[in-house]
């Protein structure tokens, strides 16, 4: 009777195994019917404040759940600044008219011929853009056309280039995070897209060089409808999410701020900047400092005068100076306003920091996680080098080394005591570069892949 038992149970193990082994078999030859049905492309156009760069993204010819799962192919950097400096040097055009060519030539080439005329073709502009719009409508609507007809003369399936607004860039980076690290969907051991199990989303964090964008996930107390908050609908699955860009506060434009704020408490055309290191001086416009929409000019303004900074490394004062640049009075007494007045609830859960803030952190050698306090002894250190010490060795650009000092007080001040990081919430931030330079990603998915009807904004 043992025996036969022993028996009984070896062969059904052996037709379990068998079967295993078999469906296994059958999903290794069916693999690639799965995952190469064929391709389609997508060329997105991320006009920043700074530069403009071109991604070329591919994905499954069918789509899942109605969402593509999209993959990065291409990503090409436009030389020079950003378009909304399109009419103010006609060289500096000329090499950003020749590069970005240059670029959309690699995508010609990367898709296959057949595909050229049904590749969607977009171009969204930030908060460079908007700036300009605001300041000069005209100028910013004749680079649009300009832009407009040149990538309708190429042969894909030119979609849009238009000026995207600060919460939509917020909401756009929150998505493109989440989906990047697989939040949203992801395969199982049957090739299928689900649900990862006990998913949980992550914040965004973005420092671009005129505006910064907060967005993370949180539900607002019932009954209550506070500004910032959108219900968006993703893989079938609905979240709440809460968002706000703040203009004028990305790394150029509040440095700008900071400046203008040097010059109006100077005495003469001599400045000192104590966020410039000691042995540092550099000598600018006033009409660099001044001719923004961030700042307003003074009484005897004029923009051809030539300013001399002179840096003296000032860690305190160049805080301070910093600090001054945000409205943090308007929330005092409120847990629920980050600064300049505006409502933003207690942040919550774990963030990802990246653009101008994953410089900074790059900058110091620190790694993708590490306490307030090893930023804060990082700043003061890297503040009180000597300029001569600092430029020794060092491959970068004047421009950009110089501005690190005040770059990573702007940081601290913006996360500590704008958006209310506290020591402790400081430790879920991982400041990471790779993850998402744009939201060019999901600017592509909304467009072109009708998430429109299934992400309810």
């Amino acid at each position: 009777m043992t025996s036969r038992l022993a028996v009984s149970l070896a062969v059904f193990f052996l037709l379990a195994s068998i079967a295993v082994i078999i469906t296994v078999a059958v999903i290794q030859v069916h693999k690639t019917n799965f995952l190469s049905p064929g391709l389609k492309y997508g060329i997105v156009l991320d006009a920043g404040s700074s530069r403009t760069t071109v991604y070329l993204y591919q994905w499954p010819a069918e789509k899942e759940n109605n969402t593509g799962v999209v993959t990065q192919t291409l990503k090409c950097r436009v030389e020079g600044p950003g378009i909304s400096s399109f009419g103010q040097d006609p060289d500096q055009d000329r090499c950003t008219w020749h590069s970005m060519k240059e670029c959309m030539a690699q995508t010609l080439e990367t898709i296959p011929l057949s595909q050229h005329n049904s590749t969607p073709l977009f171009l969204g502009a930030t908060a460079g853009m908007r700036l300009l719009r605001s300041k000069n409508e005209s100028a910013s609507d004749k680079i649009l056309l300009d832009i407009r007809r040149y990538l309708q003369s190429l042969p894909f399936s030119f979609g849009n280039a238009s000026i995207i607004s600060g919460e939509e860039e917020g909401l756009y980076g929150w998505i493109t995070a989440n989906y990047l690290m697989g939040n949203f969907v992801e395969k199982n051991l049957w090739n299928a897209w689900v649900r990862p199990h006990g998913a949980k989303t992550i914040g965004s964090l973005d420092l671009g060089g005129a505006s910064t964008q907060i967005a993370f996930s949180t539900t607002p107390a019932e009954g209550q409808a506070p500004p910032g908050y959108t219900k968006v609908w993703l893989y079938g699955y609905e979240y709440s999410v809460y968002t706000h860009s703040f203009t004028c506060y990305g790394k150029d434009e509040a440095e700008r701020k900071v400046l203008a704020s040097l010059v109006r408490t100077s005495s003469s055309s001599q400045v000192k900047n104590p966020c410039y290191h000691t042995g540092y001086s550099t000598t600018m416009s006033a009409g660099y400092i001044f001719e923004t929409p961030c700042n307003q000019k003074t009484s005897n303004y004029n923009p051809k005068q030539q300013l001399t900074l002179v840096g003296t490394g000032d860690l305190g004062l160049c805080r301070s100076t910093v600090r001054a640049a945000f409205d943090l009075g308007s929330c005092q007494g409120r847990s629920n306003c980050s600064f300049n007045g505006v409502y933003q609830p207690p942040v919550s859960g774990d963030f990802v920091a990246y653009a101008g803030f994953s410089y900074i952190t790059e900058m110091f050698g620190l790694n993708q996680s590490f306490s307030l306090d090893a930023f804060d002894s990082k700043i003061r250190s890297h503040c009180s080098l000597p300029w001569k010490t600092l430029t020794e060795g060092s491959s970068k650009k004047e421009k950009y080394l110089r501005s690190y000092c005040y770059s990573a007080n702007l940081a601290y001040v913006l996360l500590v005591e704008g958006y209310k990081f506290s020591p402790e919430t400081w430790n879920n931030i991982r400041f990471q570069n790779e993850v998402l330079i744009s939201g060019a990603l999901v600017t592509l998915l909304v467009c072109e892949l009708h998430t429109l009807s299934h992400l309810h904004i």
